[in-house]
């Protein structure tokens, strides 16, 4: 079958089941363009948690299924691969984190949405990467126990006078994007504007002309004069791009910019997830009580003033 027949059965399906499908802007294009809204992890979990539909079909990583599913129990979360993961959300465990209260017990925990349901339901507040200086900066206290990704944390720290106390791990896909990647796409491309995902090695971030989540990428584009615009994210970020700014060119900052958790869901496995209404993301009701609170007071806390 064609992906455009294809395509047409999943919203058939779809508006039987009463679903919703949700992208994440680094989804493959195909999933981008038959789901009903693509954004960015903020964005995502507002419209899981605000919409009337009775099945939420998550494309994305495990742990946003599991917000998904945290912030809307009433409703069916399906994620069409449980093998998408997070290497980042992995990378500590909640026994790391009392480590650290240990060493820092003042500290207030704020916790990157990248992680797994375990970690939120002992963090006093989640954040996601267009959110994380606002939260941190409207948190009560001086110290900030900052988990797990290590670039996001030093790029919190800049626009803080808080302590920003990080946790080591990384997104594998933005930490390979090194300096000297960053210096010879600007050199190739030298009236081009570098953007990249907060995310990036520090270093890489001071090359860049802006540092901004993805959907915040959205809103800038629109505005730019320059033609050329560098992407340093996750390469299919660039469908998005192009919808709301199609008159730039968009130059994916390397050849293997690229999630491969992110492209584990296929339209055959999208169709096969709202057939079957499987598989289904649960999350304990005990986790899922203090990991939505951590969450509601992230978008108390972005609200804006």
């Amino acid at each position: 079958m064609s992906s455009t027949g294809l395509g047409q059965k999943i919203r058939d399906l779809a508006k039987d089941k009463k679903a919703l499908i949700l992208a994440h802007n680094y989804q493959p294009k195909e999933i981008q363009d038959i789901a009903d809204v693509c954004g960015d992890s903020l964005e995502l979990a507002k419209i899981a948690k605000d919409n009337s539909a009775e099945v939420i079909v998550f494309c994305g990583v495990y742990f946003m299924a599991e917000a998904a599913a945290i912030l809307s129990p009433q409703k069916k979360v399906i994620l069409p691969d449980l093998s998408a993961g997070c290497p980042l959300a992995d990378s500590i465990q909640v026994e790391d984190l009392f480590s650290l209260k240990k060493r820092y017990p003042r500290a207030k925990v704020v916790t990157y949405i990248n992680s797994t349901a375990t970690l939120k339901a002992v963090s006093d507040v989640i954040c996601t990467s267009s959110n994380a200086i606002q939260i941190v900066n409207k948190l009560e206290g001086d110290e900030i126990i900052f988990l797990p990704d290590k670039n996001l944390a030093s790029f919190v720290q800049r626009f803080t006078n808080k302590k920003i106390i990080p946790w080591k791990g990384f997104c594998p896909t933005h930490e390979n994007f090194t300096l000297d990647k960053a210096l010879e796409v600007k050199r190739k491309y030298p009236e081009a504007v570098l953007i990249v995902h907060p995310e990036c090695r520090f270093e890489v971030v001071d090359q860049a002309t802006e540092a901004l989540s993805t959907g915040q990428m959205t809103n800038f584009v629109k505005g730019l004069k320059t033609k050329e615009v560098i992407v340093g994210t996750e390469s299919d970020m660039i469908n998005q791009l192009q919808i709301v700014a199609p008159h730039l060119n968009y130059l994916p900052a390397a050849n293997n910019f690229i999630c491969p958790d992110m492209k584990k869901i296929s339209l055959e496995k999208l169709y096969q997830a709202l057939k079957n209404l499987s598989p289904i993301v649960t999350v304990d009701f005990e986790i899922a009580k203090r990991a939505k609170r951590a969450l509601d007071q992230m978008l108390l806390l972005s609200k804006k003033k």
